[in-house]
C-alpha cells in the first residue's frame, strides 16, 4: 500500500470518528438538557417520595449516557476492524 493510499484511509477514518463523536455529543446534549427541561411537566406525581421529574432527569440521563458510552465503544471497535 502506498503512502497516499494510507493517508486517504487515515483521513476517512478520522472523518468517521469525528462524525460519530459529534453525533453522540449532540445526542448527549439533547438528552441532558432537553430531558431535564421537559421533565418538569412530569412533576404531578411522586415516586418514592420525590417528584417523578427528578427521577427522569437524574436516572434517565444517566442510563442514556451509559448507552452512549457502550455504543461508542462498539462502533469504534467495528470501525477499527473495518479500517485495517
Amino acid at each position: 500500500m502506498t503512502g497516499e493510499d494510507q493517508s486517504a484511509r487515515n483521513r476517512r477514518y478520522w472523518q468517521r470518528t469525528c462524525r460519530l463523536t459529534a453525533a453522540l455529543l449532540l445526542l448527549w446534549a439533547l438528552v441532558c438538557f432537553g430531558l431535564t427541561w421537559f421533565a418538569r411537566e412530569l412533576s404531578g406525581w411522586r415516586f418514592f417520595g420525590w417528584p417523578f421529574s427528578f427521577w427522569v432527569a437524574a436516572q434517565g440521563a444517566l442510563f442514556v449516557f451509559l448507552a452512549i458510552v457502550v455504543f461508542y465503544a462498539w462502533a469504534m471497535n467495528r470501525l477499527d476492524r473495518l479500517s485495517r
